[in-house]
């Protein structure tokens, strides 16, 4: 279950509202909880932007919709949003109903301040094409990867961020800055496709850019034959290399929030990447199984990540754990020192390191804890989710 909606703001909302909170619920097993703790309308509006997306990504994921049918759907769907009556009833993925009852949806939207209808519609009809173009084209290039990341969930962190400044919650600089905010959502995307590689073969997903595996296998699946694992070591370290360039853009980002409940919102789901990425780094488990962090470390970074210094510090932390365990053969060795390095650097020289929860409120110390226990489903963000937009900020 996701956290309840204090009842204050249950008995003001509408039936339609109510029945797009018990979406949110039934389809976020990781953001659930973190939306519901956003301050006044902000989430409402991230709810609506939520299930919008996840009604888009359903259309995506959904293999039996033939492709003459799926590419006009995303391409126009943003345009759903103001036809009161659009649904679509032919899906059979697990998340059909926000298709089913898109109206419910759709209402709540034009319910909401134009400002954000605007940006919601503009992220929607942007992810929307961006989703068509890669239907009929697998991820090459890294340029492509940084690409396809960018549509599915680098626009997530745009639009958010867009939410955050038309709320007044946060500055606007935030929204204005699209460069940090693309940042937040390719970290997010890169670790969860670099986490997901084995189930993702396994359906015949591939998400792994050509550029990259191609330098070290004939077939992205041949890296899981286990005479490849040091071609596949290679392989996974030059990925987890690329995806922590974007670290010091999102320590950047996450020092400009102002308001305590949107910094929970972005900062958790970062600190869980980089302790993700890094169980990831250099683990033959990736190409065996699902490497997954701990259910109690989860709930450790979740109480912790509150403030800016108790961030910085696990962010030290855990390049410091990768950094020893770079390999002296590593054909990525130098770039993967440099970008640690950075990191460190951006982060020790910062991060107050006496104590991660120094400065905290009682008020947001128990907040955290209630958040900790009851956002169990967020731990399914580190235990084989598909890539795509499901978890608003990357998954």
């Amino acid at each position: 279950m996701g956290a309840p909606v204090d009842k204050f703001f249950e008995e003001s909302m509408s039936e339609s509202l109510r029945t797009c909170y018990l979406y949110l619920n039934q389809t976020s097993r990781s953001f659930a909880a973190v939306i519901q703790a956003l301050d006044g309308e902000l989430r409402h509006a991230v709810c609506i932007f939520y299930l919008v997306l996840r009604a888009l990504d359903t259309v995506e994921d959904d293999m039996t919709i033939p492709l003459e049918k799926k590419v006009p759907m995303l391409n126009d769907f943003h345009t759903y949003l103001y036809q009161a009556n659009w649904c679509f009833t032919e899906s059979h993925e697990k998340d059909r109903q926000v298709l089913e009852d898109f109206p419910t949806i759709s209402l709540e939207f034009r319910n909401l301040g134009q400002a954000y209808q605007d940006v919601i519609s503009d992220i929607c009809h942007r992810m929307g094409v961006g989703m068509a173009e890669f239907l009929e084209k697998k991820v090459g290039s890294m340029k492509e990867w940084d690409q396809y990341c960018h549509y599915v969930a680098g626009l997530v962190g745009i639009g958010l961020s867009q939410l955050f400044s038309a709320s007044q919650l946060e500055d606007p600089e935030v929204g204005k800055d699209t460069e940090l905010a693309n940042s937040m959502g390719l970290f997010l995307q890169k670790t969860n496709i670099i986490r997901d590689y084995l189930e993702d073969i396994q359906v015949a997903r591939a998400f792994w850019p050509q550029e990259a595996w191609s330098q070290f296998a004939c077939r992205l699946e041949d890296l899981a034959e286990p005479d490849q694992l040091t071609s596949a070591l290679s392989c996974l370290n030059l990925l987890v290399t690329d995806a922590l360039r974007h670290v010091p853009d999102v320590i950047t980002y996450l020092a400009r929030l102002r308001n305590q409940s949107v910094f929970n919102f972005c900062a958790i789901p970062q600190v869980m990447a980089i302790a993700t990425l890094s169980a990831c780094y250099n683990n033959p488990q990736v190409f065996q199984g699902v490497v997954k962090i701990r259910k109690g470390q989860a709930v450790t970074l979740m109480m912790q990540a509150t403030n800016m210094g108790a961030v910085q510090s696990i962010m030290a932390q855990y390049s410091q754990e990768m950094l020893q365990r770079v390999s002296l053969t590593d054909p990525s060795r130098d770039k993967t020192l440099f970008i640690l390095g950075v990191i460190q650097e951006r982060t020790l020289s910062q991060a107050t390191l006496a104590s991660r929860t120094a400065h905290l409120s009682p008020m947001y110390l128990s907040a955290a804890m209630i958040l900790a226990a009851l956002s169990w489903q967020y731990l399914s963000t580190t235990a084989g989710q598909p890539p795509g937009t499901a978890d608003m900020q990357g998954h």
